[in-house]
């Protein structure tokens, strides 16, 4: 464990740090291609039950996903189990939350409050639709599959970011923070579960 590149105590600080300089990366972006990351994100009661009526059906298809016996499906789950759980099963249900927050807010303002609308202003809405999120998948490809997915969860929040009628990246923020909190907890329950297995393997050998 001492060589890994990042130790696990240190997980948790690592991954609010970047995740956080994703925001000033949409503001650099933002200035080369003359877009506000933040124009269109404002408060809105509606905005907010629409994000959290938007979670629902990815929370369940995450829960779907964690009982199908195909092996590409089972390869993401033991991926995003052996590389997060052990370095977030040390922190409290208010880090991961925390954590969620940050990474729902800084990869929909840069994905979501700039390059998806720099690329509707290159090449049309659906086009820049498409290819913003191509590109989402791409840099959550951990598996082929998991970037397959991730592109699609993409164009999911992006066609939330319209969703009412009216343009709020607050909408999409909100999907993606709740459900990667929700998606942490049942990803540290099942890994807590499999250390308490070992631990009563261990002891009955």
């Amino acid at each position: 464990m001492e060589n890994t590149p990042i130790k696990l105590e240190n997980f948790f600080k690592t991954a609010c740090y970047f995740e956080g300089s994703l925001i000033f990366v949409a503001v650099v972006l933002g200035w080369i291609a003359d877009i506000n990351p933040f124009e269109h994100m404002h408060f809105s009661e509606n905005a907010v039950m629409y994000g959290l009526f938007g979670t629902l059906p990815l929370f369940l298809m995450f829960l779907a996903m964690e009982h199908m016996p195909f092996p590409s499906v089972q390869t993401i789950r033991k991926v995003l189990i052996d590389t997060m759980a052990p370095g977030l099963h040390r922190n409290h249900w208010a880090d991961l939350f925390i954590l969620a927050v940050i990474a729902g807010v800084s990869e929909e303002v840069l994905f979501r409050g700039v390059i998806q609308p720099w690329m509707e202003n290159l090449w049309g809405m659906s086009v820049g639709l498409i290819a913003s999120n191509i590109l989402f998948g791409l840099v959550h490809a951990i598996t082929p599959l998991y970037a397959v997915l991730a592109t699609c969860v993409g164009i999911y929040l992006g066609l939330f970011l319209d969703y009412g009628g009216e343009r709020n990246l607050l909408t999409p923020i909100v999907i993606h923070s709740v459900y990667d909190f929700l998606a942490f907890l049942a990803i540290m329950k099942t890994y807590r579960a499999k250390q308490i297995d070992k631990e009563d393997n261990a002891i009955d050998q």
